[in-house]
């Protein structure tokens, strides 16, 4: 099982819209990098889910439940989409400012292509970022 963060602008699409709708399918991926990524993605795979924007935190948990496939609605051949789900909201966000901040995450593709939307996350960056959200700020 391989771990992932995928970005979204909360103004657009939020945690609580994936609570709400119980699945959604992730799409509006362009860049290149990204998906190469997103077609590396698995059914069963975690995901973190991350506000960009204004807010600009790792938010909440997200399981994948299916594998890639092309986007029913795109226009371009190369695009595609999983279905997600919620798993559950962090403690509390761990916004990118504290993720800069650490020493363990500094070496981080979200760190390092802050443009990239789909993110490989290593099991160490996921325990670390799951340490901060259970501390207080």
């Amino acid at each position: 099982m391989a771990r992932w963060l995928f970005k979204e602008e909360p103004d657009h699409y939020d945690f609580a819209s994936l609570v709400r709708d119980r699945r959604t399918l992730w799409d509006g991926v362009s860049n290149n990098l990204a998906l190469q990524n997103l077609r590396r993605v698995q059914s069963g795979d975690n995901v973190f889910f991350y506000h960009t924007g204004k807010q600009k935190a790792v938010v909440g948990v997200m399981r994948v439940v299916s594998d890639p496939g092309p986007d029913p609605e795109g226009e371009d051949e190369k695009s595609v989409v999983v279905e997600v789900e919620p798993v559950r909201l962090l403690s509390r966000p761990v916004t990118l400012a504290e993720i800069k901040a650490d020493a363990a995450l500094k070496g981080w593709d979200l760190v390092r292509l802050p443009r990239l939307s789909v993110v490989p996350v290593t099991d160490a960056q996921w325990r670390r970022v799951e340490e901060i959200s259970r501390t207080a700020t």
